[in-house]
């Protein structure tokens, strides 16, 4: 059957430029842009034994699975054998830095420090994903890369979370009121997570003041790596629409570290070590008032060790910038005027005279252990012998007098 010649024409000119269509439009695909397929994870590290590893560690990684790439983003960088750095963090004055290094190299690490590191898979869009990266990597720019340091918060564990945070589209939330206090505090996340580390735990205890037996927030409590992977779990972002879906959507245990023998404080405890100096002490004191002996000798000795305990614990309270140092109640026991008073002690007790120095400690030391349970604050157990071993020295010192003078 004959066809009529304008169909007959049309098919000819679909066949002739059809296929260049095709062409030029397979040509212009080429030349746009494919985006990389990514993948982000949270990752949580294990705690170690060192005193600023207890806490475990939190890090950001980031797979490009188009460009073959696997990086991670710490920001628990520090150099500790930088010039004045001990004094610098004792100030609250230590600057980390955020650093980026292939994720084989840091899984290594703590593999051979024995450090198991958990992945949590986010569950982000690819703009979400776009954004944190280049959130990343503007932080990661030299001039931005440094930030100051602060243990409850601002740290390894809270800059990740905030990062993620910025880079969703809507909000995260937890599950919870995030604000509201709850019955924890910073004293007591110390305890919880320095726990078979007796002497760290002293020191961090001797440290903190008042301030961190207050309750804080659930959101507060993240400075703590593995309570914010436990948030993160549960956690969902709400959308701009009011949509929710889970933050993370896939769990693993990434490193399975190689078993090393960890410290159990085993040894000789803070407390044990307390309690045998007193007794030392007593049996001293004891002999020395039998024998009507002075003993100045071990008066020297603990006025000289709670007195330069005091210079430490003075110096956080009142010159770092590090929060919870300040007030510290312990300064009642261990300050720096103990080494003001030696020479009037040391003056005093070798002519057999009243000191006023051992008599105001002795007052002191007497109101601060009837009313301990008064404070705002929460004191190691370590604290009752070794205030014991001033106080007795401070009474057997005005016995030894009022006996002299019969």
């Amino acid at each position: 059957m004959k066809q009529p010649i304008h169909i007959i024409l049309i098919g000819v000119l679909l066949c002739t430029f059809l296929p260049l269509r095709l062409s030029a439009q397979s040509a212009e695909a080429k030349l746009l842009p494919s985006r990389d397929s990514l993948r982000i994870s949270l990752l949580t590290c294990a705690a170690g034994e060192e005193i600023y590893t207890l806490f475990g560690h939190t890090a950001i990684r980031c797979e490009n699975l188009t460009r073959k790439t696997d990086v991670v983003y710490n920001y628990g960088v520090f150099d500790f054998s930088s010039g004045g750095f001990v004094l610098r963090f004792a100030l609250g004055e230590t600057d980390y830095r955020l650093d980026k290094g292939r994720t084989d190299y840091f899984a290594h690490a703590y593999y051979y420090y024995g450090r198991d590191i958990w992945q949590q898979v986010l569950n982000l869009t690819q703009e979400e994903k776009e954004r944190l990266i280049a959130l990343l990597e503007e932080n990661y720019r030299p001039e931005n890369r440094v930030y100051r340091y602060n243990f409850f918060y601002d740290n390894c564990s809270t800059r990740p979370r905030d990062k993620v945070e910025e880079a969703v589209e809507g909000s995260v939330d937890y599950g919870a009121d995030m604000e509201a206090p709850t019955a924890h505090t910073f004293r007591e996340l110390v305890y919880r997570y320095s726990e078979g580390h007796p002497w760290s735990r002293l020191a961090m205890d001797l440290c903190l003041g008042s301030e961190a037996d207050k309750p804080i927030s659930r959101r507060t409590m993240q400075f703590v790596p593995f309570l914010l992977q436990a948030d993160l779990t549960q956690a969902q972002v709400v959308d701009s629409i009011g949509q929710k879906r889970p933050l993370v959507s896939q769990e693993s245990l990434l490193v399975k570290a190689m078993p090393k023998e960890k410290s159990r404080g085993d040894g000789l405890t803070p407390e044990l070590c307390g309690w045998l100096c007193f007794a030392v002490t007593l049996l001293l004191t004891v002999h020395g008032l039998r024998r009507r002996k002075s003993l100045w000798g071990v008066d020297v000795f603990w006025l000289s060790a709670a007195g330069l305990s005091g210079c430490v614990l003075a110096f956080l309270a009142f010159l770092s910038q590090h929060p919870c140092m300040s007030p510290n109640y312990l300064l009642f026991v261990f300050h720096p005027l103990h080494l003001l008073g030696l020479a009037e002690v040391v003056y005093k007790e070798r002519r057999g005279r009243l000191s006023l120095y051992q008599t105001a400690n002795l007052i002191i030391l007497t109101l601060f252990m009837m009313f301990w349970g008064a404070f705002p604050q929460e004191f190691p157990p370590t604290v009752v012998p070794l205030a014991l071993c001033l106080w007795t020295r401070s009474l057997a010192h005005l016995v030894g007098v009022k006996r002299n003078r019969r």
